[in-house]
């Protein structure tokens, strides 16, 4: 058996009642639902359990709701004694990423993407900035698209490199809008505009980055204790100062989604774990490279029919 890595779902995979039956079922991972309301002060988790989605969809209750939920089906792993050698998470899952790496405190944390949603909230007025999904069209030739309509004057940059085939563009709602023309025009098979309140890992984002800075600067961070594969980079990350640059970027700059998994592979891994609801990860790494094995922890159901798998492998 090769390497492990465990992965961790970003905004968009929040669904009403995710993690109940995990905080029903195991005292831990109820624990961390019961610390997130603390830190917070407030109900997140009748919020997670009970709804409206509405409510739960909005990005400052999505983003904590999303790592509580991921980092309380961690706990039913963990306990099995599986251990990752890697760590990564799409966007905000980075944050969840760090936790079980050991970099951040849980409570911390959810603190802190609490804010990050919040701040992502005010960086750009309703409607002036959105994203859409651009599919079957080569990064490079996105790529040149996007320089030449930001140059124009309408800001748009790739955002999400998913997968082969997939990648998001962000931006003021004109150049998105003119980048998925030229997209069509250039051989794409579709563009999708996306459900957002933002133009999420754009430059119009950099606003929000600063004023985050300051919450990370108040948060203890720590070296990982298993290495993270960094959004920005898509390479390892250990040290706690490297991480905290890094965060603060990752708000502004493209998530190497694609990268990052190929660079997991590199490094030896052949097993991808994806924990929270969801599966929409274990989808884009399956488009990366169908040789790996894939599986996904959503309840306690799921976890353990993944704990016996991953022992059965060990023997």
């Amino acid at each position: 058996m090769g390497k492990i890595a465990f992965v961790f779902p970003g905004q968009g995979s929040q669904t009403v009642g995710m993690g109940k039956a995990i905080a029903d079922a195991n005292i831990k991972a109820k624990e961390i639902f019961e610390s997130a309301d603390r830190r917070l002060g407030n109900e997140l988790s009748s919020i997670i359990f009970n709804g409206p989605q509405e409510t739960l969809t909005q990005t400052t209750n999505a983003q904590p709701a999303l790592l509580t939920t991921s980092i309380a089906l961690l706990q039913c792993i963990q306990e099995a004694g599986i251990k990752a050698d890697y760590t990564a998470g799409h966007s905000l899952g980075e944050y969840t990423a760090l936790v079980a790496s050991g970099a951040i405190e849980f409570t911390d944390a959810v603190y802190a993407v609490s804010k990050r949603g919040e701040f992502m909230e005010e960086a750009v007025p309703n409607g002036e900035g959105t994203m859409a999904a651009v599919l079957g069209l080569d990064r490079n030739v996105l790529q040149e698209i996007t320089e030449t309509i930001t140059n124009s004057g309408d800001s748009v940059q790739l955002a999400n490199l998913n997968c082969p085939g997939q990648i998001v563009i962000s931006g003021t709602t004109e150049g998105v809008q003119r980048a998925g023309e030229k997209a069509k025009e250039s051989g794409a098979k579709r563009v999708l505009p996306l459900q957002v309140s933002g133009p999420f890992h754009s430059s119009l984002m950099k606003p929000a980055a600063e004023k985050f800075r300051a919450i990370l600067q108040e948060i203890e961070l720590n070296d990982a204790a298993i290495p993270v594969i960094a959004n920005v980079t898509a390479a390892p990350t250990i040290s706690s100062d490297d991480i905290q640059e890094k965060l603060v970027k990752q708000l502004y700059s493209p998530v190497l989604w694609e990268d990052s998994v190929e660079k997991m592979i590199e490094l030896g891994v052949d097993t991808f774990v994806e924990i929270g609801p969801g599966k929409v990860l274990s989808g884009l790494i399956k488009k990366v490279n169908r040789s790996v094995k894939t599986f996904s922890v959503q309840d306690p159901e799921s976890c353990q029919l993944v704990i016996e798998a991953l022992k059965g492998e060990e023997e």
